[in-house]
Formats: structure tokens, sequence, C-alpha cells
């Protein structure tokens, strides 16, 4: 790399001197979330293309080294731990700065980060202080089979195409994904790996106080979480739509959710919005009740199983992408699913079980 040609400010570094693929694991008392292993996923395939690198987790905290061999059953060759009380209280910069640190030391090729609430906080600080770039929401990574670079794939601001993204003169090349746009890589509990614990160095000035935690309770499940998921868009007309939805939800056992135009009119709340502005879920079953189905929300359920369409307009996008699609006015079709399934609340088991003998039917 012709040093001369970059910009005065960053260092004068080869691409050559950095190997590995870096993952940041998130974990608190409970264990490493979910959305951080995922991370390994794109891991594994980068590391397919590029011989020789290994997949490192990364997990800073306090009272973190127990959880250490996790990322190693899922697929990480190696770990780094910095376990220290000082990391007791999560402060990005200080997190931040530990990793910052780390990269210094160790000069990893790529560093991968859950866009979480914590890693879009982390992430930028990272990359800002290596002075590299950073791509962010990807749904997709690759490598460049003639330069090695690791191209950083996701969808622009109108979501009509796809964007590759490289970083060919800085290293390490940064990526953030969603929660759920991977899925964790299989459990293997015979994996074994290095696990290398360092010292916390250095501790900045976390420029903030916690004044006061109280922890969120939640009474339902989540959507990143929810195995069935009844989604409503702005044609469900009035939060009067949104109760019948509410009931079918009920009767499924599934959560509500919503467009980005269902939550713009105040229908559902901005932590139930699916899409690429919202949320990535994964549901076995996902039921649109009045959404288009723009690009722009599709991305957030492609990891579903099935996808069950009800619009009126035949010609919504929608249709192109769902398993099953019904076209009228959702309050009749909706209405009839409630009346069908409190019967078969009701006549119970015998009456499931009849009901999925014609279904065995119909499909042979």
């Amino acid at each position: 790399m012709d040093c001369s040609k970059l910009c005065p400010e960053w260092p004068c570094e080869q691409p050559s001197e950095f190997k590995n693929i870096w993952v940041v694991m998130e974990a608190d008392e409970n264990g490493i979330h979910e959305a951080s292993l995922q991370m390994l996923t794109p891991a594994k395939k980068i590391q397919s293309k590029k011989p020789g690198e290994k997949i490192v987790a990364v997990l800073v905290g306090y009272n973190v080294k127990r959880f250490a061999d996790i990322p190693i059953k899922h697929g990480a060759d190696e770990v780094i731990v910095v376990d220290d009380p000082l990391l007791r209280t999560y402060y990005p910069r200080v997190y931040g700065q530990v990793v910052v640190d780390l990269a210094k030391k160790y000069k990893p090729a790529v560093i991968l980060v859950s866009a979480t609430m914590r890693g879009r906080e982390m992430g930028p600080y990272i990359a800002n202080t290596l002075r590299t770039g950073i791509t962010a929401d990807c749904t997709d990574f690759d490598v460049d089979e003639k330069t090695g670079d690791v191209l950083m794939i996701r969808p622009p601001f109108a979501a009509i195409m796809l964007a590759y993204i490289k970083t060919p003169f800085r290293r390490p090349q940064m990526g953030t994904a969603r929660p759920n746009v991977f899925p964790v890589p299989p459990l293997d509990e015979s994996r074994t790996g290095k696990i290398i614990e360092e010292k916390l160095e250095n501790i900045i000035d976390p420029g903030m106080e916690l004044v006061k935690y109280t922890p969120v309770k939640r009474e339902e499940v989540l959507i990143e979480k929810a195995e069935i998921i009844v989604s409503v868009g702005k044609g469900i007309g009035s939060p009067d739509g949104v109760k019948l939805a509410e009931r079918l939800a009920q009767l499924l056992g599934a959560v509500v959710a919503g467009s980005r135009k269902a939550v713009d009119a105040g229908f559902v709340p901005p932590d139930r919005q699916v899409g690429q502005t919202g949320k990535s879920v994964k549901p076995v079953l996902y039921i649109a009740i009045g959404i288009s189905g723009a690009a722009q929300h599709m991305i957030g359920v492609r990891e579903a199983g099935r996808i069950v369409a009800i619009n009126i307009d035949p010609e919504a996008p929608i249709f192109k992408q769902a398993d099953y699609g019904i076209v009228g006015d959702y309050r009749p079709i909706v209405e009839a699913l409630i009346r069908e399934l409190e019967r078969l609340k009701r006549e119970g088991p015998k009456a499931l079980e009849e009901l999925l003998r014609e279904e065995e039917a119909v499909a042979s």
C-alpha cells in the first residue's frame, strides 16, 4: 500500500499485516446473547473463502469467563477474554476501547458486530478509533476473490438493489448485521479451542455515569423470539383493526407486529416494527394483514418459515413472496379465521386432528 496517497491522519499500515476474523460477543449475567452467536455464521462463510484465517470471539465484561467455551462450541476457533470487576457496568466507550486495544495488539483483518443496541454504540466507536470503515445492517457477506477484501452486502435506502461495499485500504474491515438475519451455527459439544485471557490494561473515562438501573419487565414475547407473528400494515385502517389482529394473535399464541407505515400511523409501537428500519424476525409463521410488501419490509421477514398475506390489492408485491395469499377485505377473512380457531378450541384435539387429516389429503 502506497501510504503517501492516504490521509495523513491515518497510520501507515499494510493490509497483509492483518489476519483472522473477529466476532465481538455481547454477554450479561444470563450468558452470551444469541445475536452475537448468530454473527459466527457469516464469520464461517468468510473463513471458507479465506483459508488459514481463524474465527476469534472477543468476550469483554465482568464474570464472563465462564461463558468462554460457548462460542467455540458454535464454531469459533479461539476466544479472547477480558474479565475484570472494572467492567461490571457497561459503558460504550470503555468496552469499545478494550476491543480497540486488543485489535491494535492482534491486528484482526475483519471485525463483525451484531447490531444490537450495544453493538450500534460500540461498533462506530471502534471503527472511528481504529480509523477504518464500517458497514451497518449487512444482509450478507462475501469475499472478493481477486483482492481478498471482504464484501459487505446490504440494501441501500430504497432497498431495490444490493450494494457491495469493501474497505480496500484499511484494516480491520468492519460490518454489522441485525439480530435474526443469520441463524446461530449448530452446537457441537465436541469442539475445542484456545481461550486467551487478557488483562485490562487501560480504562478510559466513560464520559457518563450510571445513576440508576431498572430492568424492564416484559409480559409478552419479543417479536425477535416469536414463533408466530400477526403483522399489520397501513391497510388495517384503524385501531379497531389492530384489536381484530390482536384477537387472532391471542388464539394462535402469537405476537402482534407491524410495518413502518403501521408504526407511523400509531397502530403499533416502534419496538414492534418489522423491516429495514425496524427488526428482523424469523417466525415459523408470519401473517401479514394489510401490508403491501415493499422491499424495505420484506427484508425483515426473509427468515420466516411461512408467509401468509391478506391484502385487498391483487397486485400487492407481497403476493410474489408469500407462501399463501388471500385477496380481499381483511375483516371478514380474519373474522372467519377467528371463528374457526375458536371452534377448534371448543371442540378440542379431535377437531384439530380432523383438520390436519383434511390438510394432508389436500396436500397428497
